[in-house]
């Protein structure tokens, strides 16, 4: 059979496919560096004008204030939450942008915040976080735009303290809430034997912390029958090995001269929050207190648990675990929200059974 020539417009249409195919594949292979690109502020960060600072003395500063559920504990818990805004022309999220107060609120607060409710009274802070973006590269300028919201974190916390002056105190923080929130033990807490002696614990979740950055006031947590200690961990999904590495590798973490720095290789520190142990023993499934996603739920309802599901053991740094296949516990949305934490937790019971147990020891230990 003899093939004619191609004419001009068939010509025409061929190199047209070959575009569009060539342009899919660009997009399939490159589509995460071009959604990051879109969110690159564009302007260096020595010449960035950021938004407005919050005043923490008004209401509007805080998306928690003192808020008590029913039975709550005598405790005061300061929580900072982890990323919620994207970025695109910010490189540090204004407080009270629309989107990022609604991730705040349906996501973060519910899955993060909610074990700490039955121990008292929750106030968290907005505050100029650094943006997705700035989570997403190691460049200079991310890095001081993460620094940047160290600010608003130590002025909220200046804030709060002073309205709660005496009492047993828990200190939490998710991602770069968490990291915040570190930094506030070593140069608030660390320093201070008044404020010590009131400290429940500190909980540090999905934080990269190196063990060499612990203070000896504030130690690592052994066990649950310790008070005054850190409760931190990073959680990977066992298996996902290149995850892990990729995550310890890119660790940025607070230097004392209050610059974020590279982990190099450091070792990381793990507490398991199913024992609220330094034990780097596999822990079975069974032990584990409950799992939930607790997305969308309104403030103080207590979320359905799923106990004797993950597996966990902390090791080389990092709080392996195994997966819960349900639907509600897989990742979901866009590109951005699948790069933020996850719209779930799975250790919310186990968080809120550390909680209660170390208050109880802590309230034990008081005269009278």
């Amino acid at each position: 059979m003899t093939v004619g020539k191609l004419t001009p417009r068939q010509w025409l249409g061929w190199i047209g496919l070959a575009i569009v195919l060539l342009l899919v594949t660009a997009v399939a292979m490159w589509r995460g560096d071009i959604l990051r690109a879109g969110l690159d502020p564009q302007v260096p960060f020595q010449t960035y004008e950021p938004p407005l600072a919050p005043d923490y003395s008004q209401p509007t500063a805080w998306a928690l204030r003192d808020v008590r559920g029913p039975g709550s504990g005598p405790a005061a818990i300061f929580f900072l939450h982890s990323t919620t805004y994207d970025g695109d022309r910010q490189w540090n999220g204004p407080v009270g942008d629309p989107a990022a107060d609604a991730w705040l609120r349906r996501v973060v607060l519910p899955n993060y915040a909610g074990p700490f409710a039955r121990a008292g009274a929750i106030s968290a802070p907005l505050y100029r976080q650094g943006s997705l973006y700035t989570r997403l590269t190691l460049r200079d300028d991310a890095r001081e735009a993460r620094a940047f919201a160290w600010r608003d974190a130590v002025a909220a916390f200046d804030a709060w303290i002073a309205q709660h002056p005496d009492g047993p105190i828990v200190l939490a923080g998710v991602e770069q809430g968490g990291e915040l929130v570190g930094r506030l033990v070593r140069d608030r807490i660390a320093v201070d034997p008044a404020l010590r002696s009131r400290l429940v614990a500190v909980y540090l979740m999905d934080v990269v912390l190196a063990v060499e950055d612990l203070t000896p006031e504030v130690p690592a947590c052994a066990d649950r029958t310790q008070v005054g200690c850190i409760v931190a961990w990073t959680p990977i999904s066992e298996g996902n090995d290149g995850a892990g590495r990729r995550r310890l590798r890119r660790a940025l973490v607070w230097d004392d001269r209050g610059r974020l720095v590279d982990l190099n290789g450091r070792e990381a520190v793990c507490v398991n929050p199913v024992t609220g142990s330094t034990d780097s023993a596999p822990v079975e499934a069974r032990l584990h207190q409950g799992a939930t996603n607790a997305t969308g739920l309104e403030w103080g309802v207590r979320p359905a648990l799923m106990a004797r599901e993950v597996a966990t053991q902390c090791r080389g740094g990092l709080l392996r675990h195994t997966e819960l296949r349900t639907e509600s516990f897989r990742e979901s949305g866009g590109w951005t929200a699948r790069r933020k934490s996850r719209p779930y937790n799975l250790f919310y019971g186990d968080i809120e059974a550390d909680v209660q147990d170390r208050m109880a020891v802590w309230l034990a230990r008081q005269p009278g």
